[in-house]
């Protein structure tokens, strides 16, 4: 009898141990993928910087977009409100794609200022009524879904910064000299102007 329950303490210990070590395996094996997410991004993906100055409204703005391997939601909302339609205040998502092609072009051009935003979002409204004064704004423009900015950079000759974006081959690049922008978008590629 004495060396039954022995036996079965030396069992009960034995569970536990094993019930720990398995505890301790399974614990372990779930950190590793985020463990080697960790490596791999550390080093692997640089924090991406853009910053802006919107032309109307004055404001300008030097966000994170990504860092620690993912986008900053916060930042992002910031560069939303400032890429806002100017003229009646309302503000839409900027599409992650059409900023990612941004910091590619500053990358590109290897001229880190700020863009001047001539044109970020605009609402269906402000879209109709440009379009009734121009020819050149599109009635299913990529501005009314946070697709398309128009922008110059400071320091780069427009004709320059066109031929970088178009490089890219990202979407849409529009030259326009004589108002002193170029449009880009997260369209098709295609080039004009």
């Amino acid at each position: 009898m004495r060396d039954k329950l022995v036996f079965q303490a030396g069992v009960q210990h034995s569970r536990r141990r094993f019930l720990r070590s398995a505890t301790g395996l399974l614990l372990t094996a779930g950190t590793l993928p985020t463990l080697a997410r960790a490596r791999t991004s550390i080093g692997a993906e640089k924090d991406r910087i853009l910053q802006f100055h919107n032309l109307h409204t004055g404001e300008k703005i030097r966000a994170t977009i990504w860092a620690e391997g993912e986008y900053q939601m916060d930042e992002l909302q910031q560069i939303n409100t400032v890429l806002r339609d100017f003229r009646t205040g309302d503000v839409h998502p900027i599409d992650r794609e059409l900023l990612e092609m941004l910091c590619s072009l500053q990358e590109k051009v290897q001229i880190a200022g700020p863009f001047n935003v001539i044109s970020g979002y605009r609402s269906p409204a402000t879209n109709e009524k440009l379009r009734t004064k121009s020819s050149g704004v599109a009635k299913k423009s990529f501005h009314m879904q946070g697709r398309a900015i128009d922008i110059n950079l400071p320091g780069c000759d427009l004709s320059s910064l066109c031929d970088a974006a178009v490089s890219l081959q990202k979407g849409g690049v529009g030259y326009y000299p004589k108002s002193n922008f170029i449009h880009v978008d997260t369209g098709r590629v295609r080039r004009w102007g």
